[in-house]
């Protein structure tokens, strides 16, 4: 993998935890360029400065579809070009259907299926 991504510039929704955070950090590892994408602002730069320069934070609420329609040049000028495009952001609610919440359920579903298709 490294000879294919070093160089590239990623970009990846959900990245300040979980699968999002740990793909950022392997791609990082090989050498690419790595845009953090995530409304957790604190968290992100907290990332970005551990994971060194070719760590680029940008904070976007996916649910806010007018800040996901900025994206694309937002990653632009922060990174100066995009090669890939990871939309892992995402959630879960988890127990009894018949006990959730429908509000949690609209949020999981707005981020899981919508927000993806936006940001993509």
């Amino acid at each position: 993998m490294t000879d294919t991504i070093k160089g590239k510039v990623a970009a990846i929704t959900g990245a300040a935890s979980g699968i999002g955070l740990a793909c950022a950090r392997e791609l990082i590892a090989h050498g690419a360029k790595v845009v953090l994408i995530d409304r957790a602002k604190e968290r992100l730069d907290t990332l970005c400065a551990e994971l060194g320069p070719n760590a680029l934070p940008i904070v976007v609420d996916l649910l806010n579809p007018a800040e996901v329609s900025g994206l694309l040049p937002r990653i632009l000028d922060a990174a100066g070009g995009l090669d890939i495009f990871h939309a892992n952001a995402g959630a879960y609610v988890g127990g009894e259907v018949v006990e959730g919440d429908p509000d949690a359920w609209d949020r999981m579903l707005n981020l899981n299926i919508n927000a993806a298709f936006r940001s993509v």
